[in-house]
């Protein structure tokens, strides 16, 4: 392809987007727009949190116990230094946030990339083959569906702890949160895929690949899996929420990452021993924080939603 074409090709392809109902219907909404930029701002600094967190929390040489349960720098006995305060052992709670912030988020996309990618593989097998393959694999989803996220979540995290060697729970603890919530969450990827594929199957495009020989797979990852993506998005996007507030859960109950290591539900269950003895910012803060991302996110899920239902066009 020549440069003439290759722009040519990118100016349609800009072209497109700036025409589509989608970006027309994200740019005349403000709630997707203020949600975008929060979210888009708190995963920025949470990745970056290395050039953005005043202080490394994790760095022994700079951290100073005698700097232990500052309060925040506008209040008496607070330091301009540490901005939201200090925890027991004298980290700047706000570079925590970020560096907290980060691993959640690391846990919320792996696990619902996890997530997606059984679901997705369940449910175009069992749209497509249908019989007995079909029944087996969504009884197999309603079984799941019986019990609660985290009870699945709780009973694989603490199966993995019990088959790891000991001296390998901190070490692998994030990769062990992350199949644990990934499995809690493929059901709804799968039943909302294979209901999409049954629909699509009957189709006359799939008919012909049919009947001019066309591999199984082949219909199903090139011409059925493009079609029923749409839903799949929606889903990531409010999935992820929900992953990042199951990880939090976890690690508030103390079976997420360690301490030397935290996400945000970590860092609200350490500042949770000091609430009542008067350090509230340990654990508020965190909490504010989990809460402005989550609420970000589901907005934004909500709004992809909306934007994606042909029926309220």
């Amino acid at each position: 392809m020549s440069p003439i074409e290759a722009d040519v090709e990118r100016r349609t392809w800009r072209t497109r987007l700036a025409e589509s109902d989608l970006w027309y219907s994200f740019w005349h909404s403000p709630l997707a727009v203020v949600s975008s930029a929060v979210a888009v701002v708190i995963m920025f600094s949470a990745f970056f949190a290395e050039f953005v967190a005043p202080h490394d929390p994790f760095d022994l040489a700079t951290v100073d116990l005698f700097n232990a349960l500052l309060p925040p720098a506008w209040s008496d006995g607070g330091s301009p230094e540490f901005l939201l305060g200090t925890d027991d052992q004298g980290r700047d709670v706000f570079s925590t946030i970020l560096y907290g912030a980060r691993i959640s988020l690391i846990v919320g996309f792996l696990s619902v990339g996890l997530a997606a990618l059984l679901g997705v593989a369940v449910g175009l097998i069992a749209g497509y083959a249908g019989g007995m393959v079909d029944t087996v694999l969504m009884r197999i989803a309603d079984v799941q569906l019986s019990f609660p996220a985290i009870l699945i979540a709780l009973l694989i995290d603490g199966v993995a702890r019990g088959v790891l060697p000991r001296e390998a729970h901190n070490d692998l603890a994030l990769y062990v949160l992350v199949v644990a919530i990934g499995l809690s969450f493929w059901v709804q990827y799968a039943r909302t895929v294979r209901s999409s594929v049954m629909v699509e199957r009957t189709k006359e495009y799939v008919q012909a690949g049919q009947v001019i020989g066309l591999p199984g797979t082949l219909i199903l990852f090139r011409h059925i899996l493009p079609n029923v993506m749409g839903p799949v998005l929606v889903i990531a996007t409010i999935q992820l929420a929900l992953a990042i507030i199951t990880e939090a859960t976890l690690s508030f109950l103390g079976v997420g990452v360690p301490p030397t290591s935290p996400s945000l539900g970590t860092l609200i269950r350490i500042g949770n021993d000091y609430l009542f003895s008067g350090e509230w910012w340990i654990t508020i803060y965190p909490g504010i924080a989990l809460v402005i991302l989550v609420l970000s996110v589901n907005l934004l899920g909500d709004w992809l939603r909306d934007a994606l239902n042909p029926k309220l066009k």
